[in-house]
């Protein structure tokens, strides 16, 4: 996102699709964009700018959609490009109190041979609040 690298674990991600028309949710929280339909699945989309304080734009025909299983549910996130996979031995992870403690939403720290890379973690992107509502706005969808 804007020229800067994150990463997921691997066994999070099911797969990356093109980028396609996203469904408005109402009463979903800000964070969601709305929802879209992968092989018959309702799936909501994470707006990742917004998270991460981001200036925001329309979604482009070259973005792509990462579709991931957070703890409890799947979703899509909006990513202008996917570059790879890139594997790591443990211990090149480092965990985020050993950097800066409180960061939001990272599960650690992988040491490349030029630069740092978050992997973010997908069980804590969507607060209570942000659940109980996506929940709710889901149910109304049906």
């Amino acid at each position: 996102l804007d020229g800067q690298r994150y990463a997921l674990r691997l066994s999070a991600v099911e797969r990356i699709v093109r980028a396609v028309e996203v469904t408005s949710l109402p009463k979903a929280p800000e964070i969601v964009l709305g929802v879209v339909n992968v092989q018959g699945q309702i799936i909501p989309v994470v707006n990742l700018r917004r998270r991460f304080r981001l200036p925001e734009r329309d979604i482009d025909l070259s973005d792509q959609l990462i579709i991931a299983r957070a703890a409890k549910r799947t979703v899509g996130l909006v990513v202008d490009m996917v570059v790879g996979v890139v594997a790591r031995p443990a211990e090149s992870v480092i965990a985020p109190e050993a950097i800066i403690p409180g960061l939001d939403y990272v599960q650690g720290v992988a040491k490349l041979e030029d630069d740092l890379i978050l992997i973010h973690d997908l069980d804590t992107f969507l607060s209570l609040d942000e659940e109980s509502l996506l929940d709710a706005a889901l149910q109304d969808k049906r």
